[in-house]
């Protein structure tokens, strides 16, 4: 009797576990695919990306005429037994042939991704722009909240509680409503057309960022920062040389996130850049797609995944350190 109660219990166990597995696969397939649709028709040539029904892997329609193979750019069927074909090396020129001579062959367009950013002729200075406000951004943001959060969780103060809960209330102002005013004094002094409204902000912390680096911060043991001020150092000092090392998770968590906004940021660049030279990857990308009659779709999802592969690298690089920061500050929170 016991030993049919193990049984059941351990079939019981291991069809839970195949059903979050499956759960898991299932949710990392639908999240993913976005993705590969983008690699795919990134890889495609331009006649494949709006095909019905859509195709997945990139081919080459190819026909063998006369011991000859040559490309074929459409195909037209004329009835069961033959179709017309469109040769790419003889643009115009149609040929009525077999249905059995025409084959097909995975043939990804690699050559997409250069062209792609030959098309957007100003790609590299994009990048730049876009390298530079991260920068600026990831440096901004990370000091001027740590400085925040360690005065909010470490240094006793009349009415700190009083105005941390003042400034995680700004959290609830959504952008729009500061929009208008924002602009206005940029434009009053003069800085409207320049990468300054995309990060001097920052420098001025952050709510979320505040928020999440105070409770990582309230997590370490004040007594190491008594038995550091009983030794003679300062404030300052405390805060550079014993907190922000035992915080080091925190910080790169904070400067994950402020990476990947500005990297992706679409609205900021949109009203504050006025000049092709100053544009951002994201408004570049949209600059090329309303630059041409057609959407070129091929080109434009190579110049997205160009983009894109970025951020994959840098949070695949951060990993580790992402997730122990986010566990850690959700438990010492």
């Amino acid at each position: 009797m016991i030993q049919r109660k193990t049984i059941h219990h351990r079939a019981k166990r291991h069809i839970g576990k195949f059903m979050v597995y499956g759960l898991l696969i299932a949710g990392s397939v639908l999240f993913i695919s976005p993705l590969l649709w983008m690699l795919s028709t990134a890889l495609k040539p331009i006649e494949q990306t709006m095909s019905m029904p859509p195709q997945w892997i990139p081919r080459q329609a190819q026909v063998t005429i006369d011991d000859q193979v040559h490309d074929v750019s459409k195909v037209q069927v004329i009835d069961e037994q033959t179709c017309k074909v469109f040769l790419k090396d003889s643009p115009g020129q149609t040929v009525v042939v077999d249905r059995q001579q025409v084959t097909k062959k995975i043939a990804p367009q690699w050559q997409n991704f250069s062209q792609a950013v030959d098309s957007m002729q100003q790609f590299p200075r994009y990048l730049t722009n876009t390298l530079i406000l991260c920068i600026l951004t990831v440096i901004g943001t990370v000091s001027s909240s740590a400085l925040a959060a360690y005065g909010f969780s470490r240094i006793e103060w009349f009415g700190r509680d009083k105005v941390f809960l003042l400034v995680l209330a700004t959290m609830m102002i959504p952008f729009p409503v500061v929009m208008v005013p924002l602009y206005s004094l940029f434009k009053s002094l003069g800085w409207i057309g320049t990468l300054k409204p995309l990060w001097v902000g920052s420098f001025c912390a952050g709510a979320f960022n505040v928020f999440l680096l105070r409770q990582f911060f309230i997590g370490i043991p004040t007594q190491i920062s008594e038995s550091a001020r009983l030794d003679g150092a300062s404030e300052f000092r405390i805060f550079w040389q014993i907190i922000l090392p035992l915080a080091k998770p925190a910080l790169v968590v904070v400067a994950l996130f402020q990476f990947m906004g500005t990297w992706n940021d679409f609205l900021g660049p949109l009203i504050y850049l006025t000049d092709q030279e100053d544009f951002t990857l994201a408004l570049g990308l949209q600059f090329f797609q309303s630059q041409s009659g057609g959407t070129q779709w091929h080109y434009l999802m190579a110049a997205s995944l160009l983009v894109v592969l970025p951020i994959i690298f840098v949070f695949f690089c951060s990993q580790k350190s992402f997730i122990e920061g986010i566990s850690m500050t959700g438990v010492k929170g």
